[in-house]
């Protein structure tokens, strides 16, 4: 199928650059016709990573104190469709949603984690989070595409959704089977070189193959987590693979698995064919912040310094997503600075991606501790994205923490148990 060709030579690329991306990009051929709007993120063709780069851009500015320009999240919440999923990029999003529309379930739970912590769009993170739940395949996992094969990446991204949105994740089955049983089915056993990573599907024989990226989403997945990660205590015991059905101990064997690998080098390199010996940065910042979710800060100590030394090339050509990655991975790591990364101030740089926030913390720091202050954004539920968002801040009032904000003061994400 000739989209299929083309979905798979956008990911290559976007893979090879280095660049966060879902677990597959998706939608038509990108086009040097296709006009940047309003308040997106990035100057790049966003046919591939539209929604998925805005997502990440919002989650991350939220995380350090910064509000989103009201036209950045008035963007986002205009590419959903009527029936709640979101493609990766709807270059008009006016005209409503059709059968050729390609939807998929990673740029509807970024999108959803993003609405979800801005808060004011409850009536479309319900709406998108029925769709999620409608298309969940039968083994409890998603797959990119719905009615795709299961993949560890993607259920994570639902996860994250599901999380954000207030859903006790284990009670979202299908065939009596959760999101949780679906990633264990993706782990590695505790033998052999790769004991306790994660596959990001079985492979044509059914095999299970060690995925450095899958392992990170699974990580965190099975933690109950966003992209978005609260700075950790640190570990207990050494890390170490230990076979249980547990979804924290699958988890903690997933970063065990991570910690390994990271040591070798300082960094992950890029699994794709040809590349050599080539950093995967993106991989490396997801690493980070999957150690950092497992409490395993010492451990993530030594890629996060390995970013501040590498990362800066990388980031600047790959866009908005890159620092995003970038903040989320120092906000999470114990010794991470988002102003003084290597000598850069990631903030200022993500910011500058797009249109200038409505505010900044300038004096916040990246442990996500402070309860927010008395803001709101109150959204009008349309169709296919006819959205006016409206967003008032009180007289020097500042944002609130990931972990903590729900609609108006107040995050929706709970505890899973």
């Amino acid at each position: 199928m000739a989209t299929a060709t083309v979905t798979a030579a956008a990911a290559t690329v976007l893979a090879l650059i280095g660049a966060s991306a879902p677990a597959v990009a998706a939608g038509p051929s990108p086009s040097a016709s296709v006009a940047l709007p309003v308040g997106l993120y990035g100057t790049a063709d966003p046919t591939y990573d539209g929604v998925w780069r805005q997502s990440l851009a919002l989650l991350a500015q939220r995380t350090v104190g910064v509000w989103p320009a009201r036209e950045s999240v008035a963007w986002l919440a205009g590419q959903q469709c009527a029936d709640g999923s979101f493609a990766a990029f709807r270059a008009d999003p006016a005209k409503a949603c059709d059968a050729r529309t390609t939807v998929d379930t990673n740029s509807t739970g970024a999108a959803v984690q993003a609405l979800a912590e801005i808060g004011g769009h409850e009536a479309q993170v319900d709406k998108s989070v029925a769709w999620l739940k409608s298309v969940q395949n039968a083994d409890g996992g998603w797959g990119y595409s719905p009615g795709g094969a299961t993949d560890a990446n993607s259920t994570s991204v639902v996860i994250g959704a599901l999380a954000q949105a207030g859903e006790t994740v284990p009670n979202v089955r299908k065939n009596g089977r959760s999101p949780f049983d679906a990633l264990t089915k993706l782990a590695l056993p505790c033998t052999g070189e790769d004991a306790g990573a994660f596959a990001h599907q079985p492979d044509k024989k059914g095999a299970l193959v060690a995925n450095a990226d899958a392992t990170a989403a699974a990580v965190l997945g099975l933690g109950g987590e966003s992209l978005a990660v609260t700075r950790q205590d640190d570990a207990t015991s050494a890390p170490r693979c230990e076979q249980a059905d547990e979804p924290e101990r699958t988890a903690a064997n997933g970063a065990a698995w991570l910690a390994k690998t990271l040591a070798e080098d300082g960094h992950l390199t890029s699994a794709l064919p040809g590349a050599g010996d080539q950093p995967d940065y993106g991989n490396t910042a997801d690493a980070v912040v999957a150690l950092s979710c497992a409490h395993l800060n010492d451990q993530a100590a030594a890629p996060l310094r390995w970013l501040e030394a590498h990362s800066a090339d990388w980031a600047a050509q790959a866009g908005p997503a890159a620092y995003a990655q970038l903040v989320l991975a120092a906000s999470a790591a114990r010794d991470g600075d988002v102003h003084d990364f290597g000598g850069q101030d990631l903030v200022a740089l993500l910011n500058a991606t797009g249109p200038a926030p409505e505010s900044v913390d300038e004096t916040r720091t990246a442990t996500k501790t402070a309860e927010p202050g008395a803001a709101a954004q109150a959204s009008s539920d349309g169709n296919d994205g006819g959205l006016n968002t409206v967003r008032t801040v009180g007289a020097g009032l500042l944002v609130g923490a990931i972990a903590g904000l729900v609609l108006i003061g107040r995050g929706r994400k709970r505890q899973q148990p």
